[in-house]
């Protein structure tokens, strides 16, 4: 008889435990209590612009090989596309100094030792000084474990690990900010090369997912909110969907994979994050000039990260806690300001779109970090999933989509035990 797993949440974790399992051969039902699935990693049809918009610029990277397995598994690997090599322009608007950092092609970290190829006016000392980083606990601050200062760190480790962590770096676990540099600049250019989805998170991440589901015979309900757990015998036996209840044969699991708060209330006593942070995106209707790179860093203003799209201009601001509160007009000229000293183009404020996700992420701090609940639970047939949970990295794609290979992988080996 075919065994039968109900998952709750269609973001990002709980569509890769879905795959996963559909393609063992199990009888996946997905309820979201949404009406679109991807949770914080979704497009949307923006009325401001007239154009397609993410809710989120989030960037892969070569070395992202769960999030990469992933979009190989739903056929949509292609989608994801960046330069051939792991090269980083960047701008310091304080300074007008551009510069570009270019990892190279190779498995180990050998562009260090390339003045022409690191940060301007960084020599090898300065990277040796990111050492004890590397294996550092993750109950450690990374301001106690390197110096947060000079120009590697204003020039590469801050945006690097702002953008990881979403916490200013000396505030965040070391744990957490050595997991990200061993997957990445320690790793070499090949795990570096910058990915994006050019045609929207959705139509690469999310649409081809569900798709894949119904064609395998799962069924995907939307507007399913689980309102509460039926427990016996150490086990999950009911889900209780207020107009609706499903019975949990003695075979079959169940992946719970919602945010933070709806876990907490819907399972009393689990541990899980408490604070988190802000991340600002704004989206401009432009048409990008033929030579601006696809990602571009910025130091020494508001905007962190811009993002070349056909017809679009994107930036992302981390720790954005600041900003949430900030009449949206203000800061849309505000940020334009920067995008058009930083991408070198000029004009009056085009049609914009700011969107303000309050709580992006978990506190990537050691406090908050060791509130994440590891994926099994006290219930033998109940896992968990979601970036916030015990990944061993902060909150992103990769995180998630670790999170549910994970709780997949339990529930598999609890069909062979």
């Amino acid at each position: 008889m075919q065994n039968t797993v109900h998952i709750i949440g269609a973001g990002i974790s709980g569509l890769s435990a879905a795959i996963r399992l559909v393609n063992a051969g199990f009888m996946v039902h997905l309820h979201e209590a949404t009406q679109q699935a991807g949770g914080r990693c979704r497009s949307y049809f923006d009325a401001a612009t007239n154009l397609t918009i993410d809710n989120g610029n989030h960037l892969l990277l070569s070395g992202n090989r769960h999030a990469l397995a992933y979009a190989r598994s739903i056929g949509t690997e292609a989608g994801l596309v960046g330069p051939k090599r792991a090269q980083f322009p960047f701008v310091d608007l304080a300074t007008g100094q551009r510069w570009q950092l270019d990892l190279g092609e190779s498995r180990l970290p050998l562009w260090v030792f390339d003045e022409s190829r690191r940060v301007p006016d960084t020599g090898l000392r300065d990277y040796l000084a990111l050492m004890p980083l590397i294996w550092a606990a993750q109950s450690k601050l990374v301001g106690n474990a390197i110096p947060c200062e000079g120009t590697l760190y204003q020039r590469l480790v801050q945006p690097l690990l702002l953008a990881a962590l979403n916490v200013d770096p000396p505030e965040g676990s070391a744990g957490l900010a050595g997991a990200v540099v061993r997957e990445t600049l320690l790793a070499g250019g090949q795990a570096c090369r910058p990915l994006i989805a050019r045609e929207g998170l959705s139509a690469v991440l999310v649409e081809p997912a569900i798709r894949l589901l119904q064609d395998k015979g799962a069924s995907v309900q939307f507007g399913h909110e689980l309102r509460e757990f039926g427990m016996s015998a150490g086990r999950v036996g009911e889900l209780k969907f207020g107009g609706d209840s499903v019975a949990i044969g003695p075979d079959d699991a169940v992946v719970m994979a919602v945010p933070p708060r709806p876990a907490a209330s819907l399972l009393p006593g689990l541990k899980t994050p408490t604070k988190f942070r802000a991340i600002v995106n704004a989206h401009f209707r432009f048409d990008p000039p033929k030579d601006m790179p696809p990602l571009l860093g910025v130091v020494g203003g508001l905007v962190e990260w811009l993002f070349a799209f056909p017809q679009r201009l994107s930036v992302t601001i981390s720790n954005g806690d600041r900003l949430v509160d900030m009449p949206r007009e203000e800061l849309a000229q505000a940020i334009w300001q920067d995008v058009c000293k930083a991408g070198g183009v000029q004009g009056d404020l085009p049609p914009w779109q700011i969107v303000r996700e309050r709580r992006a992420t978990f506190e990537a701090t050691p406090e908050q970090n060791a509130l994440r609940p590891r994926a099994a639970t006290a219930w033998k047939n109940l896992f968990l999933a979601g970036d916030w949970t015990d990944t061993g990295l902060p909150a992103t794609i990769e995180g998630s989509v670790r999170s549910g290979n994970r709780a997949a992988d339990l529930v598999l080996a609890m069909r062979r035990s």
